[in-house]
């Protein structure tokens, strides 16, 4: 009884601080500092050490530097015709596939999300070039937008995830497993989404047009060069990782200088790019690091109060399967997803999701994976779906239309973590073989 009280309490501070508009980080820190001096009665001088400590550890922490060198690459790569070109080598690809160019967006935002780790830069960046150009052609808008709203979020599921770094950090877990997870339920999304256009392009011939004229092969071949580009930062930092030639960190190093490399290379290299993609990428992973931290005193103050252990021991005593603990979960994280960000959902229940999820038998890196894919939910539903305002910005539709237009693909979605859910070695069987 003592731990629903405190978890309630904390739940209540957490509205109230968010409630009031001020920063994310802020307001955890306020939270936690609140719980235990409202609830333990713990002295400041005590709650100031705890919290110190915990900016030391994990502003130190290696790992952390995966963030903004990830974050720096994917701006660098945004300020240049890499997206442009992207499209112009995918679009030969799937002219002779039902839908045609609408899988450009899930092809793109696939191939884009291996390179970029942010789902609003994915968006963003393929967005720009895909929108414009299938309005153009007179595709149909709703499939359009709605497939972009749904591909872009791979951005948090492909490596390198900037929110798999910070999942692996919380719930200390490997990074390259969580990354090597991904790649195959990142793989099964996409493909369920191009089935889906594949589908509704044979019931309706409307929503494609009629091809103009068929491609030669040689003509094919010269497009599939426009991809060298990403193909070259795909297979350097996602190669070097998998090899075992550098972690996370250093590869995401290594991905900062070949990005460097390839932007000289396309002559797109200036020192305002390098300037405001330096700012950009400062700017975010001050943001990112600082949410972390919070996010860690949280944690650190609710296990001072019990909560998540004595939850996670009341709903064991539940005596719910595994598969309805998930779906008890997937109903909760939805519900955030309604009002939170993805970021703030993984800080903020990590903490009691986790140790439920373990004492049901599941591994810590497949809950990880279906955590992202929960928050890549929470990135196309209203009113707070990041992915709808991207493309709301972009196309200038409004909100309710684009999140209409992205329905279809939030059930797509959860088909596909009902798969996962039914089949785990999906995401389990590439770390065993890569790791061990």
């Amino acid at each position: 009884m003592e731990a629903l009280i405190a978890g309630l309490v904390i739940l209540v501070l957490i509205l109230f601080f968010l409630g009031l508009g001020i920063w994310v980080f802020a307001g955890l820190f306020l939270v936690s500092v609140s719980g235990l001096a409202l609830l333990l009665d713990m002295p400041m001088q005590r709650i100031g050490s705890i919290g110190t400590s915990i900016i030391f550890r994990y502003g130190s922490a290696w790992e952390l530097a995966a963030i903004p060198m990830f974050i720096w690459m994917g701006e660098i790569i945004f300020r240049t015709d890499i997206s442009d070109r992207l499209f112009r080598g995918l679009a030969p690809l799937v002219d002779f596939v039902p839908g045609r160019l609408l899988h450009t967006n899930i092809l793109g935002c696939t191939l884009f999300a291996a390179v970029s780790g942010s789902s609003a830069a994915t968006t963003a960046t393929v967005g720009k070039i895909t929108t414009e150009e299938l309005a153009r052609r007179k595709y149909d808008t709703n499939l359009s937008i709605g497939s972009l709203a749904g591909a872009g979020s791979l951005g948090l599921l492909i490596p390198p995830s900037i929110v798999m770094i910070m999942y692996g950090i919380l719930a200390e877990v490997s990074i390259s497993r969580l990354f090597a997870a991904g790649i195959l339920p990142g793989l099964l999304v996409a493909a369920i989404y191009s089935g889906y256009i594949m589908i509704v392009s044979l019931l309706s011939k409307e929503v494609a047009p009629a091809e103009e004229k068929r491609l030669s092969l040689g003509q094919r071949l010269r497009g599939v060069a426009n991809l060298l580009p990403v193909f070259f930062l795909m297979v350097l930092v996602l190669g070097a990782i998998y090899s075992g030639l550098a972690t996370p960190s250093e590869a995401a190093a290594v991905g900062v200088a070949a990005a460097i490399l390839v932007a000289a290379v396309m002559r797109q290299l200036s020192w305002q790019i390098f300037v405001e993609s330096l700012m950009g990428a400062v700017r975010t992973s001050c943001m990112v690091c600082i949410i972390l931290i919070a996010a860690a005193f949280l944690s650190t103050a609710m296990g001072y109060l019990h909560v998540p252990q004595n939850i996670a021991q009341t709903i064991s005593q539940l005596n719910l399967t595994p598969f309805t603990l998930i779906l008890v979960l997937s109903l909760f994280y939805v519900l955030l997803g309604l009002f939170l960000d993805g970021i703030s959902i993984i800080v903020m229940s990590l903490p009691i999701t986790l140790p439920l999820a373990t004492m049901a038998g599941f591994d810590p890196v497949w809950f990880g994976v279906y955590l992202v894919l929960m928050v890549e939910l929470a990135q196309i539903t209203p009113p707070v779906g990041f992915n709808l305002f991207v493309i709301q910005g972009l196309t200038g539709h409004p909100i309710g239309r684009v999140a209409r237009a992205a329905m279809p693909f939030f059930f797509l979605m959860c088909l596909a973590v009902a798969i996962l859910t039914i089949f785990p070695g999906i995401a389990l069987w590439l770390p065993d073989i890569l790791f061990g």
